[in-house]
């Protein structure tokens, strides 16, 4: 399939990025501006979805991806390489539900060739396009979102920026392993759904917990293939750019730390990045941020350190053994970046053990003869 018929270009003003400073992201950035780029051999391929179908109101005129773009093609190149495709915009579908599936169409292709998609998206609905493209992945997928309430409604007529997480939880067939929400307010987050997220054993952080130890979070993210990060997560006074406004929530430098996080984990596949309205932001401020996070993003891809192989040198293996009982736990320590994993027994016999990301309080735990959490959590899932 030629992607290229799937998007436009982006306005000739992008062509000044790549003369005027030649250290910086733009000029380190192959766009689409005459001629479609070879996503093939890059390592991340940005592009821009409008479609805000799936809000209850949109007042802007301005592409929010455009603007996202002013922004972060004017900051300095980091580390690495820079193997970077931008594109374009994906034309929307006749239908928010053709949207959906060309963005599915698009990310899975990416996916397919090791290129990451990051998405700069209108509405946070458009990640149920970016879930879809794992479908035919032939493994269940961990999904990681960062939002300040949980979008799970079943009211079928409410927005479906207000629903999309209730289509990907009911999703069929289901191939989702694992679902952490971080950064979520409770006075904004029903506790009916809470209890759902809970029976499902699945994990959250609400947005105290992350102001008291952000680290907690890493875990989760090391852990995730797929991250859908809704803008609203973020405090209004640093982040202007979306309605209504809210006065609480992450920081623009925790936000940027969420993204460093994902670019670093060898797993993950694709970034999204949603809910942005410019007409919210005159002053731009919200955009260099946004702008900022996908530049963490990049840094952080460009320091990963291949350690999803824990049969090799890069980790030492320990072993805790529990008084008066004959199970052992088995922990991995990464010698490049101390970072711990944790090995999970399936107690299904013909499949494979699961090892999942955890902490050193993890290890700790279970030295002191305690079974981490994420060890029960994690082992109730696999038995579904």
């Amino acid at each position: 399939m030629n992607l290229g018929i799937l998007f436009e270009a982006l306005p000739e003003e992008f062509e000044k990025f790549a003369t005027q400073d030649l250290k910086s992201v733009g000029a380190h950035t192959d766009a689409f501006l005459y001629k479609f780029p070879d996503w093939q051999e890059a390592d991340i391929a940005v592009f821009g979805v409008l479609d805000n179908r799936g809000k209850t109101v949109s007042i802007s005129d301005e592409n929010p991806a455009d603007a996202i773009r002013r922004k972060l093609y004017g900051l300095k190149k980091g580390t690495g390489r820079y193997r970077i495709a931008d594109l374009g915009n994906l034309r929307p579908g006749i239908t928010l539900e053709e949207t959906h599936f060309r963005i599915r169409e698009v990310v899975e292709m990416l996916v397919a060739n090791h290129t990451i998609p990051v998405i700069l998206g209108s509405s946070h609905d458009l990640d149920y396009g970016q879930f879809l493209a794992y479908e035919t992945w032939g493994r269940p997928v961990n999904l990681v979102t960062v939002d300040s309430a949980l979008d799970m409604t079943e009211n079928s007529s409410a927005a479906e920026n207000k629903q999309h997480l209730h289509k990907i939880l009911m999703h069929e067939p289901n191939y989702l392993f694992s679902f952490s929400q971080l950064a979520h307010q409770s006075y904004l987050t029903e506790p009916e759904m809470m209890a759902v997220l809970e029976k499902l054993h699945f994990e959250t952080i609400r947005i105290g917990e992350v102001h008291k130890d952000i680290t907690k979070t890493e875990p989760l993210i090391r852990h995730a293939d797929l991250l859908s990060f809704d803008v609203s997560a973020i405090k209004f006074q640093e982040m202007p750019g979306y309605a209504p406004a809210n006065p609480f929530g992450l920081s623009g430098e925790q936000a940027c730390q969420l993204t460093w996080y994902a670019g670093q984990n060898d797993q993950l596949t694709s970034f999204g990045l949603y809910e942005y309205e410019p007409a919210y932001d005159p002053q731009r401020q919200g955009a260099f941020l946004l702008a900022t996070m996908v530049w963490y993003f990049i840094e952080g891809f460009y320091q990963r350190k291949n350690e999803l192989d824990f049969t090799g040198k890069k980790f030492t293996k320990y072993t805790v053994a529990f008084h008066d009982n004959p199970n052992k736990m088995s922990f991995y320590k990464s010698n490049l970046s101390d970072k711990w994993w944790l090995e999970v027994e399936n107690l299904t016999p013909e499949k494979d053990n699961h090892i999942v990301p955890c902490t050193y309080d993890d290890y700790l735990l279970a030295t002191n003869g305690e079974v981490p959490n994420r060890w029960i959590l994690t082992q109730a899932r696999m038995g579904f």
